[in-house]
């Protein structure tokens, strides 16, 4: 099968480039070159550049010896054959079939390749569809499509590609060697710690998941979203931090040291934690422990747990008359000082254990013992179950039906719009 298409990459810094038109498809045009560094050649007796805000380096009658790197000289007048002399790449969007035309014969007689606006069949040349996106390696992955002369297929194939890429559902990950031109010295890889929400595949956030697909190892908890590694290629190496109640088989200090040891060898890695790394994740420890390594990090928040999971249970921890406020605390520590009435939420995280004596605690004047309280267990998971009751019931309610990690525990007024205690009433 023959193909009427060779696809090619051409880099046209510092090069001069013909655009002849001034209408908005020709300016769009030389945005684009302007953005690669192309030196850029208007010509047009009008054009709409100032209303698109992008400069003119000079405004004459006649080429001169042509613009700088990334800059626009304007030649304000009709096209004519010589205009494009010294170029490597000419585009023309006049909207006369015969400028086109001309433009079109005068670039084949100078064996310069040209792109037609107007009818694709007459130029030499086309513009495809363009996704781009940086990768965690400051790699620039480009991809381009042309779709039969149909610029609307080829943008919509071109948008489901980019939303692919972002999503981190195509194979981002670098196959080849850093260049040789880098030094010598092994380079430094990166760390990121990433938030992967309540545990739902779907509630990590677009820039969890690409760099999640470009990670040449992963650090995980026992509730980042697990069921995302099935995506990974077989050899990125997962590593399981994961802690329970009273058992932390690999203690902090540890985790620290594989996120450096990992980094300094060169690889990329992935922190996945459960929720937010900044919510009661510790991934304040973890950042300024690579930090002083010298190890480049970056935070990609999460959906946290703290307000997601309420939230699956139909608990909206603010409410207008209800609640105007909320505190986020570990159930096995300080909750029995937190100020605050039953119209004040309090949301406590890793406090199933503990769930007895806090409950006791928490009682005071202002939040009596008639409080409103609900267990949460696995939010947006298979096993997804609300528990509820008061400050003064819940924990033998709880312990009734067995709840078990992970749970959110809320208390105040806002448990009351729950379907779950509506159902109670009934």
């Amino acid at each position: 099968m023959t193909h009427d298409i060779y696809p090619l990459g051409l880099k046209v810094a510092g090069r001069l480039v013909v655009v002849v038109g001034g209408g908005p498809v020709a300016v769009r045009r030389v945005r684009s070159l302007v953005e690669a560094g192309a030196r850029v050649r208007l010509v047009a007796p009008h054009t709409v550049l100032a209303e698109s805000g992008i400069p003119v380096a000079s405004a004459t009658l006649e080429p001169t010896d042509g613009p700088g790197p990334a800059e626009v000289e304007w030649v304000r007048r009709d096209y004519r054959s010589g205009d494009l002399d010294g170029a490597w790449l000419v585009h023309t969007a006049t909207g006369s079939t015969e400028i086109d035309r001309q433009v079109s014969d005068d670039a084949e007689r100078a064996r310069v390749f040209c792109v037609t606006a107007g009818d694709a069949s007459v130029g030499s040349a086309w513009v495809p569809a363009v996704a781009r996106t940086t990768l965690t390696d400051d790699a620039e992955v480009t991809v381009s499509v042309t779709a039969g002369r149909d610029p609307r297929r080829s943008r919509a194939i071109r948008d489901a590609v980019a939303a692919a890429l972002q999503s981190g559902a195509l194979p981002l990950r670098r196959r080849r060697p850093r260049s040789v031109t880098e030094p010598v010295e092994t380079p430094n890889g990166r760390v990121w710690l990433v938030g992967g929400g309540p545990g739902d595949t779907g509630l990590i956030t677009a820039r969890g998941r690409t760099v999640l697909a470009q990670a040449d190892v992963v650090v995980i908890d026992r509730l980042g979203p697990r069921a995302l590694l099935h995506e990974l290629s077989s050899d990125v190496e997962v590593i399981d931090v994961g802690k329970t109640s009273g058992n932390h088989p690999v203690p902090q200090h540890e985790i620290n040291a594989l996120l450096i040891q990992h980094a300094l060898a060169g690889r990329d890695v992935v922190r996945l934690k459960g929720g937010d790394p900044y919510v009661l994740g510790r991934g304040g420890e973890e950042l300024a422990a690579c930090r002083a390594a010298g190890i480049e990090v970056e935070v990609v928040p999460g959906v946290t747990s703290a307000v997601s999971v309420p939230a699956a249970a139909g608990i909206p921890v603010t409410h207008r008359g209800v609640a105007r406020g909320f505190s986020v605390l570990t159930g096995h520590d300080g909750a029995a000082e937190v100020p605050g009435g039953a119209d004040h939420t309090l949301v406590l995280l890793m406090g199933v254990t503990h769930l007895a004596d806090t409950a006791e605690a928490l009682v005071t004047a202002d939040r009596p013992a008639d409080t409103p309280a609900a267990v949460v267990e696995d939010g947006y998971g298979a096993r997804q179950r609300v528990t509820v009751g008061t400050l003064g019931n819940i924990a033998e309610r709880a312990a009734a039906v067995g709840v078990r990690p992970p749970a959110v525990i809320v208390v105040g007024n806002v448990v009351r719009l729950s379907p779950a205690w509506a159902e109670q009433a009934r």
